[in-house]
């Protein structure tokens, strides 16, 4: 967060590069800043004859330099903007002349999601002398939660350590997907009220008591009847607890107590750096650590694998959702 506030802090002050080379496997960031350059280096009476949106799947890079070499129209510079330019990987390096010596009243914006540029090639070694290189890197589920703290924090709002991971939990990784439920709860709430669970239950739909998260927590403290009851609810809710998604952050967990049974010091800040999460989840698998012994963790961490493959139709065709989490369960506890 801090580059790309610099960032759009140079750009805001006028000292825009030739070049933004905008790559990585996150695409929320690729995409902030080649809005923000969009919608704020040119006027509104200037984009008309001075801005170009180029989309990677329906021109070549002999399209994207011709152009990029075109001067501007009654205006200080021209944005020339490349989306979906992953489509043009193959053909990438072939910017490298242009980017030896790119048009200086040009600000070209390639918009490389999902991948990144070999640092090895001349092309990475001609951007970053005359451009900006930036990469996207994918958050870690621990990471995601922080990342919406800060992001809310800096709107004025707050939010509880639970409500963060429910998001996570129940939204993914995806910080798309997370900006929207988060610029609902902003419309709807005042900044000096905390989002708790309660809240997040009560405008994204997310049920504070029957949901991944819960279940997670009912399974590590071997609570049966709770993690029975939330199972029984993600039966008759299918569609919005999809079993592959609860098999898939089960053998998470599940893998990281493995981790954690392996660890010498069990200290909370050293297992929340050795399994990457928030310190304050440490206290869920020293509990869980003490109800699964390391041979049995081994054992369930194989069973969520086969009941995976279940999940996705392997050897288990045409049984129901309800039936398989219900094997879930059993082979757990």
């Amino acid at each position: 967060m801090d580059e790309v506030r610099q960032i759009v802090a140079d750009i805001r002050k006028g000292f825009l590069k030739p070049i933004y080379f905008l790559s990585g496997e996150e695409p929320y960031y690729v995409d902030r800043i080649a809005e923000f350059i969009e919608k704020e280096v040119l006027t509104e009476e200037e984009r008309g004859f001075n801005q170009v949106v180029l989309y990677g799947k329906d021109v070549t890079i002999d399209d994207v330099i011709a152009n990029a070499k075109r001067y501007p129209m009654m205006s200080e510079r021209q944005v020339v903007i490349v989306k979906e330019a992953q489509h043009l990987s193959r053909t990438i390096e072939q910017l490298t002349g242009y980017a030896d010596n790119p048009q200086p009243t040009t600000v070209l914006v390639i918009c490389y999601k999902y991948k990144k540029l070999d640092k090895r090639k001349k092309l990475y070694k001609s951007i970053r002398k005359t451009g900006v290189l930036f990469e996207s890197k994918k958050l870690y589920d621990n990471q995601v939660s922080d990342w919406i703290r800060k992001v809310l924090l800096g709107k004025g709002y707050h939010i509880s350590h639970k409500a963060a991971s429910l998001l996570v939990e129940f939204l993914g990784t995806d910080l798309s997907r997370i900006s929207k439920e988060l610029e609902k709860l902003q419309l709807i709430l005042p900044k000096e009220k905390e989002i708790t669970p309660e809240t997040v239950e009560r405008h994204i739909g997310i049920s504070k008591d029957y949901n991944n998260f819960e279940l997670k927590k009912a399974i590590g403290e071997r609570d049966i009847l709770k993690a029975t009851k939330i199972v029984h609810y993600f039966s008759q809710n299918p569609k919005d607890n999809p079993f592959v998604l609860t098999v898939t952050l089960l053998h998470s967990f599940f893998s990281q107590l493995l981790q954690y049974h392996g660890l010498n010091d069990h200290s909370p800040k050293n297992v929340a750096s050795a399994l990457r999460i928030n310190p304050y989840f440490v206290d869920e698998f020293r509990i869980a650590a003490k109800n699964y012994p390391m041979k049995k963790v081994s054992r369930i961490v194989s069973s969520l694998r086969e009941m995976d493959l279940k999940g996705k139709g392997v050897g288990a065709y045409g049984i129901s959702q309800s039936d398989l989490l219900k094997e879930l369960l059993v082979k757990i506890i």
